[in-house]
């Protein structure tokens, strides 16, 4: 009888455990400083740790830092933009798992359009509902890590 997987012979794989939101980190990006409390407010609703960040080239360095299980980010920020940052975080492996979801007013059409082709999980518009926006961050953290 093979016994691998997790202890006691069980097999190993998914618990169905609700996520326990206070173990886990959003990461989020703008250059807006009202949008991004507003944001990490909403973040802060769902129990998890919140780090920010105001511009791209931030954004990348903390995410590399601190491997969060979640980023928001504004797509036109100064020097790298959302989309740029994206970009670069589905290219690190150790970042693979991490949610993505892409914040702008650009246009509803375009960032449709142009968010999944960079990589991001999902998309919102400005303006946005806080409640839409906390829906859709539960939503990207269970599909990644629940």
């Amino acid at each position: 009888m093979d016994h691998r997987g997790a202890p006691g012979g069980c097999p190993a794989g998914p618990t169905n455990m609700p996520l326990d939101y206070s173990k886990l980190t959003i990461l989020v990006a703008d250059d807006d400083f009202e949008i991004l409390a507003l944001v990490a407010g909403c973040a802060k609703k769902l129990g998890c740790r919140v780090v920010e960040a105001n511009d791209g080239e931030e954004a990348l360095k903390l995410a590399r830092e601190v491997e969060p299980h979640l980023v928001v980010l504004d797509v036109m920020m100064p020097g790298m933009s959302g989309w740029e940052v994206c970009r670069a975080i589905r290219e690190d492996m150790s970042l693979e798992n991490t949610g993505i979801i892409m914040l702008t007013g650009i246009g509803e059409r375009l960032n449709e359009m142009t968010s999944p082709l960079y990589g991001a999980d999902e998309h919102l518009d400005k303006p946005f509902d806080l409640d839409e926006l906390t829906d859709l961050m539960r939503t990207v953290l269970e599909r990644r890590h629940g």
